[in-house]
């Protein structure tokens, strides 16, 4: 679907829009024009924020939206806004990247959801938490609280999940049935869409495959055709 380096250049904030990251989302709307950035018509709910689409050229960036600021602004695929022509492990790149956008938004919405805890200081924590785990950072037992613990838990589920769906032999299967049982995941999870991957796949001829998707810590088995039909979506 991808490769290590695409996410780790994709799932991050550019430089020049860092200053712009907690800032209130009216102004930093207009700033956004001012440095040339200009929205597209996507827009999706994810979690409890929104995430929209901004281009300037090439590049393309997602910006998540919570309680008027902006929470999160990180690199996305071209198509991601809109440009289309991609195809083959291109268009698979753009999914895993999304998944790497809205992970965390929708790692801390299911926690909640679970434990219903929306306090804002114990959700800085478990995105300190998940976002360290992530990308490899040692555990902070120096600064070790509840929600940090919690995230970091849930940021390794979703390490090893790429991993796993980095492996070449999932990456066999095709992007349509990839694409299509990463919907039905999220849907069968009752997650924000670009919250599954892909990470194992069986062939079970005449163009159906069988993929195992990893929802954060939850599983479930898709059959699917290689246009994308999903045939039946179990639990694991």
């Amino acid at each position: 679907m991808f490769l290590a380096s695409a996410v780790s250049s994709v799932a991050q904030t550019p430089d020049a829009l860092s200053d712009l990251v907690n800032a209130r989302a009216g102004q930093a709307e207009g700033e956004l024009q001012r440095r040339g950035y200009q929205s597209t018509d996507r827009s999706e709910v994810v979690g409890d924020g929104r995430m929209t689409y901004w281009r300037k050229g090439n590049d393309c960036v997602a910006i998540m939206t919570r309680d008027g600021r902006y929470a999160s602004i990180n690199r996305a695929g071209d198509s991601e806004c809109g440009s289309g022509g991609h195809s083959g492990s291109n268009n698979a790149a753009v999914l895993a990247a999304g998944v790497a956008i809205v992970g965390l938004a929708a790692a801390i919405a299911a926690h909640n959801n679970r434990h219903h805890d929306a306090d804002g200081d114990h959700d800085r924590e478990y995105q300190r938490g998940y976002q360290a785990a992530l990308y490899g950072s040692n555990y902070d037992d120096r600064h070790e609280t509840e929600g940090y613990h919690e995230g970091y838990l849930a940021g390794e589920d979703e390490a090893r999940n790429r991993r796993h769906s980095n492996r070449r032999w999932v990456q066999g299967a095709p992007t349509a049935a990839q694409q299509a049982c990463a919907r039905s995941a999220d849907e069968f999870q009752n997650r924000p869409y670009g919250s599954s991957v892909p990470i194992g796949v069986r062939d079970l001829g005449r163009g159906e495959y069988e993929l195992t998707m990893a929802t954060g810590s939850y599983r479930s088995r898709c059959v699917v055709s290689a246009s994308g039909d999903v045939r039946a979506m179990n639990p694991y």
